[in-house]
């Protein structure tokens, strides 16, 4: 996984709640067995008619908020099946961080597995977040190193990570990484 210190982007608002995982990536598009080259299905019913054409109306179809790496939405993002494929959609298509009020337990755990940061703000926050971002593209800094979020005006909002999450992300570790950090014990026990 790419390690995430800090990310500098466009927030992207999604303003909705009980965004669940077919919103995030449609049960028909789960035929591929890479966790890549889902990203172009994300959001799928949303971002598209029934041709194929791009909604001009859906917020991320915006150009404002082409690239950004932030997303931002209300309560109980990433409910519904427990795919894994959600927030590899998520991360194909260039999120690397996620905002809202909170998140759907087991979205939540695989957005970690992921290389994917779910942040959980307060109702309040996430509204004035939301509220900012629609007035004009806004550009925020999420620093994990020192668990904030400053807005280009100066703004900050505060938020807390478990510390293992915390370094497993710092350090771009997945299972595998985790793993080969103890190869050197993992040989001397099969050696004996």
């Amino acid at each position: 996984m790419k390690p995430i210190k800090e990310v500098t982007s466009v927030l992207a608002p999604l303003d909705r709640s009980n965004v669940d995982t077919d919103q995030i990536i449609p049960k028909q598009f789960l035929k591929r067995i890479e966790r890549t080259g889902f990203g172009k299905y994300l959001f799928y019913h949303w971002r598209y008619d029934d041709n194929g054409v791009e909604r001009a109306d859906f917020e991320l179809n915006k150009p404002e908020y082409a690239g950004s790496e932030i997303l931002i939405a209300r309560e109980n993002f990433g409910c519904g099946s427990s795919r894994e494929h959600a927030p590899w959609a998520l991360g194909d298509y260039g999120f690397r961080v996620i905002i809202a009020i909170n998140f759907a337990d087991i979205f939540y755990n695989n957005s970690f597995k992921n290389g994917l940061l779910p942040i959980q703000l307060s109702e309040a926050e996430v509204e004035d977040l939301l509220k900012k971002s629609k007035e004009k593209p806004l550009k925020i800094t999420v620093s994990l190193e020192t668990e904030t979020i400053v807005t280009e005006d100066g703004d900050t909002y505060s938020f807390k990570i478990d510390p293992y999450r915390r370094e497993v992300l710092l350090n771009g570790w997945d299972d595998i990484a985790l793993t080969l950090l103890l190869e050197d014990k993992i040989s001397a026990y099969e050696n004996r």
